[in-house]
């Protein structure tokens, strides 16, 4: 097994949060001050700085401050160690999925002749005995 520092969970538990997830990604288009990320959000300026302190305790943000304003930007590097993380796992679950996938059609093939015949059987008659067409 591969063993991985626990320094993932500080990144999965930034990430878990969509205000999180949008920071980062406009982040990764520009660095940004923490006023300028709070625009598009209905929340408070120290909503906003608790959100940028679980980013910069998961390593995912660098504040720096510049006169009276800090500035943030993206550290992509430990997004790197977690997409590694669920790369492994990937493999396992194609596999598992891969499998599930043939039962599936395994059962339906053996299981459709069946249903057929037993709907064919219970299916009413176009004619009672003794009708005549009209």
């Amino acid at each position: 097994m591969v063993n991985y520092p626990d320094s993932l969970s500080p990144v999965f538990s930034a990430l878990a949060d969509p205000t999180r997830r949008a920071i980062l990604e406009r982040l990764a288009s520009s660095n940004l001050c923490v006023t300028e990320l709070a625009e598009p959000y209905e929340m408070s300026l120290p909503a906003i700085s608790k959100h940028l302190r679980v980013l910069e305790n998961g390593g995912l943000l660098a504040r720096e401050k510049e006169g009276r304003n800090y500035h943030c930007r993206l550290e992509a590097e430990p997004l790197k160690s977690a997409a590694e993380w669920i790369a492994h796992y990937q493999a396992f679950w194609d596999k598992q999925l891969g499998a599930l996938a043939n039962l599936l059609n395994e059962t339906e093939t053996r299981e459709k002749p069946t249903w057929q015949r037993s709907r064919q059987a219970s299916r009413p008659p176009d004619k009672f005995p003794g009708e005549t067409e009209t």
